[in-house]
């Protein structure tokens, strides 16, 4: 977001370990995208919006020391961490810069071209994802790859057993979303934003994940909430009885092997420049 429009879930310890936790959660996801791009050692990569640098660290191992990984973000505690894991995993080929994801052309000023980027979970927060298209085009070498995970369909959130309390909370989610000026479905619009910006569409697929209320996952749901539930209370979205509510139904269905989710849509797309 925008110094105007700030980063909705903020940069507090909760949210340090919520993305720590989806990260792990997501991992596999993320290294068989990049190895279908085909990552390698000795490649440049970018990740764009990197927050703590989760996605980061694990790019710089796979690019080894004959590689190197710029990550961008605007978080300046966000950058902290990534500089001091940067040092503490000794990975000197990894490198943070402060800059607007919006503008790339400014936060990577001086930059050689990259052979790929990766996105996971920032197109949907921004208000131009077509700023951020354009400019990890601008970025790319011609046949650089983008790698994008992002949400499409998210209304589609269920508890089951059935949870009225959820699912106003996804509405008022969806809701807030919008107002703020993000996308919570942009990958709806993202095949016509990177035709326009110069890149060919190789490889879009649908991760959908149930989680029982055994599994790992649904900490994902579960920590999602904890987080964000109170900040739709702050906003107005929410009241403090639903809010309630809802975290109480959670810690019920915790450990429930008869209770499950029906997580968020995330999609996977890969793009080479022309």
């Amino acid at each position: 977001m925008t110094d105007q429009q700030p980063y909705v879930l903020g940069t507090g310890v909760d949210e340090f370990e919520r993305l720590g936790l989806q990260a792990r959660l997501w991992a596999d996801a993320a290294v068989s995208a990049w190895r279908r791009a085909g990552i390698r050692p000795g490649q440049r990569a970018l990740d764009v919006g990197c927050g703590p640098g989760f996605a980061a660290f694990d790019l710089a191992q796979l690019v080894t020391s004959s590689g190197e990984v710029v990550a961008i973000d605007e978080s300046e505690p966000f950058l902290e961490h990534v500089e001091a894991q940067r040092i503490t995993r000794g990975l000197p080929w990894l490198r943070a810069r402060r800059g607007d994801v919006q503008d790339l052309d400014g936060a990577l000023a001086g930059e050689a071209p990259f052979d790929l980027a990766y996105a996971r979970w920032l197109l949907c927060f921004v208000g131009d994802p077509e700023a951020v298209v354009n400019g990890v085009a601008r970025a790319l070498r011609p046949g650089g790859a983008l790698i994008v995970h992002d949400y499409f369909n998210y209304a589609s959130m269920r508890l089951a057993p059935p949870s009225p309390s959820h699912q106003e909370a996804v509405a008022a989610t969806v809701e807030a979303w919008n107002a703020r000026g993000g996308d919570p479905d942009v990958v709806g619009r993202l095949p016509a934003l990177l035709d326009r910006a110069g890149f060919e569409l190789t490889h879009l697929v649908c991760h959908q994940r149930v989680a029982r209320g055994t599994d790992s996952m649904f900490a994902w749901i579960d920590t999602w909430w904890h987080t964000f539930a109170p900040k739709l209370v702050e906003l107005g979205r929410l009241s403090s009885e639903t809010c309630a509510t809802l975290l109480a139904e959670l810690a019920e269905r915790r450990g429930d092997a008869l209770a499950f989710a029906h997580c968020p849509p995330v999609y996977e797309v890969i793009a080479v420049r022309r």
